[in-house]
C-alpha cells in the first residue's frame, strides 16, 4: 500500500502529459519537499503504471536514467519504447529537445 508521501508523487504525476517529461526534483518541488531520491524510490514502488505515468519522469539534465526501480539495459530501453510512442525522441540517452518538453 502507498505512502501519503509516494501517493502525492503519483498525483502530481498524473499531470504530466503525453509527449512531455519531468525530472525527479521538479517533482519534488511540486510537492513542497527536497527529497529527490524519495520521489525516485516512489517511482520504483509505483503500483498504478502505466495509469501513474513513471516512465515521463528524467534526471535534470534530460538523461534517461532508471526505470521500474532498474538501471539495466532492458528496462531502460521499455522506456525509451514508451516515450517514443508517446512522441519523445531519445537519442544517446538523453531527451531531444528536453528544455522545451520539461513539464
Amino acid at each position: 500500500m502507498p505512502t501519503i508521501f509516494e501517493e502525492k508523487v503519483y498525483t502530481v504525476l498524473k499531470q504530466v502529459p503525453k509527449g512531455r517529461v519531468t525530472t525527479y526534483k521538479k517533482l519534488a518541488e511540486k510537492i513542497g519537499t527536497k527529497a529527490y531520491r524519495a520521489v525516485g524510490t516512489a517511482l520504483a514502488n509505483n503500483p498504478y503504471a502505466p495509469k501513474v505515468p513513471c516512465h515521463r519522469v528524467v534526471a535534470s539534465d534530460g538523461s534517461i536514467g532508471g526505470f521500474a526501480g532498474k538501471k539495466s539495459g532492458k528496462s531502460i530501453n521499455k522506456k525509451i519504447k514508451l516515450l517514443k510512442e508517446e512522441g519523445v525522441l531519445v537519442k544517446e540517452g538523453k531527451i531531444l529537445d528536453f528544455e522545451e518538453i520539461v513539464f
